[in-house]
């Protein structure tokens, strides 16, 4: 309980704002409001990284029977799952060809969770969602952990197993791909041609098992290693039809240092993966990706109100070997550097304002960023470049309201003309309304 009050204490002047989302089970189950482990969603305080890894337990004590045995079976007093809906309209700039304007998601997404403790040091967070452009329920982002607690050099040690379905899922940060900003956004959008492996491109389709571990509250690090698991294919995998098919194994990586001084914090980090695939085949000639990336996250309070900033780039460096023996790339050696800053104001209970610009790219390749309407490269160059302004207002603590601009300055190569059938960037630029709703 001393722990318990300590990280409360410690996490305090992050978690004084009522304008925050959790998965509610999770706070049904601990019997704390959302904002003690929230600032905007899915956007984690001081207390709610602990807790998550701690195995999303808020107490690693066993449960006793009447004469002080440990029971064999941990059923939680509340039945860990949660919803999500939301609903969304989209308005382009600029009508996509042949398509209507203003697309409606009723709902654009409904999610089911079941998150919780599941056992003594055991726990998770392992989500299902119906998507409505594919219109059926699906894997979404899941991280199960077993976490404990020890010391190591004489300092505090805390430490896990994670098993995933999304490189960077298991992260506490909301600087890394999986939980980084835009915490929602349109699913009827323009998506650019180029986007490195590790910015999610694996979400969902690899399982994972690694370890971590944060020593002195200071030096975190983890190790995962992937398989391509394929969800909805046939197994075992054939790799038919599959972009990439893990070879052996694909390991990720990451490292970062935490430090507060005053009312500052300040994370810094490294993480990335390394893949040799074989495209649409398990044998056979093979691509190789690399994906060195550095981030930061940033925190700092204004009494009541937050200020929090992020950062990452990556750098991806591609063999393309086998898709250029097929004809699919016109030069072996290609790399990409996307680069994302973002930063959120929170006003006390009700609203948030987050600014952010992004950036991606990379060398020419006639073949492998080739034209086509809407979602080609005019030129082979897969540049792309834009800003986000996005306002969220919370009536209550487990519903959103939020409106969102993305602009493009270039896209998929160019500001004019960009896929060669006369669409511009700025075309794409879209307004995003939504609705959130959890329970």
């Amino acid at each position: 309980m001393q722990k318990i009050l300590r990280l409360l204490a410690g996490a305090y002047f992050l978690c004084c704002l009522n304008c925050a989302y959790a998965v509610p089970s999770f706070a049904r189950q601990t019997g704390l409001s959302c904002n003690v482990c929230h600032t905007n969603p899915p956007e984690l305080t001081a207390f709610g990284r602990n807790f998550k890894l701690r195995g999303y337990l808020l107490t690693d004590t066993t449960a006793k029977d009447k004469i002080g045995n440990a029971k064999d079976l941990f059923l939680s007093k509340n039945i860990p799952i949660s919803i999500m809906m939301l609903m969304s309209n989209t308005a382009y700039q600029s009508n996509q060809p042949a398509s209507q304007n203003n697309s409606a998601g009723f709902p654009q997404q409904l999610s089911i969770f079941l998150a919780g403790a599941f056992a003594s040091h055991f726990g998770g967070l392992a989500q299902v969602t119906y998507s409505h452009a594919d219109d059926h329920f699906g894997m979404d982002n899941t991280d199960l952990r077993y976490a404990n607690q020890g010391k190591l050099a004489g300092k505090n040690l805390e430490y896990g197993i994670t098993l995933n379905n999304n490189p960077t899922v298991e992260d506490v940060w909301n600087s890394t791909p999986a939980w980084g900003f835009p915490w929602i956004s349109t699913a009827s959008g323009v998506d650019p041609i180029a986007n490195p492996l590790i910015n999610g491109t694996l979400g969902q389709d690899v399982a994972g098992v690694g370890g971590y571990g944060l020593w002195n509250n200071h030096l975190y690090a983890d190790i995962t290693v992937y398989r391509s698991e394929h969800a909805g294919a046939p197994t075992p995998v054939t790799g038919t039809g599959q972009q990439y098919n893990i070879s052996g194994v694909a390991p990720y990586w990451r490292a970062a240092w935490q430090q507060t001084w005053g009312d500052n914090y300040l994370e810094v980090g490294t993480y990335g993966i390394f893949v040799n695939s074989f495209p649409n085949a398990v044998s056979g000639p093979e691509d190789r990706y690399v994906d060195p990336s550095f981030d930061f996250q940033y925190e700092h309070p204004f009494g009541a109100n937050l200020l929090d900033m992020h950062g990452t780039y990556i750098h991806e460096k591609s063999n393309l070997g086998a898709t250029y023996q097929a004809g699919g790339a016109s030069t072996k050696q290609n790399h990409l550097n996307t680069f994302k800053l973002d930063s959120t104001y929170h006003w006390r209970s009700r609203y948030s304002a987050t600014g952010a610009l992004f950036s991606t790219t990379g060398n020419r390749d006639a073949l492998l960023y080739a034209p086509a309407p809407l979602t080609g490269s005019n030129n082979g160059i897969p540049d792309t470049s834009g800003y986000i302004a996005q306002f969220g207002y919370w009536p209550v603590q487990n519903i959103d309201i939020d409106f969102n601009y993305s602009g493009y300055f270039k896209f998929n190569g160019a500001s004019t003309n960009y896929d060669g059938a006369m669409r511009n960037a700025s075309d794409n630029n879209t307004v995003y309304m939504a609705l959130w709703l959890n329970f």
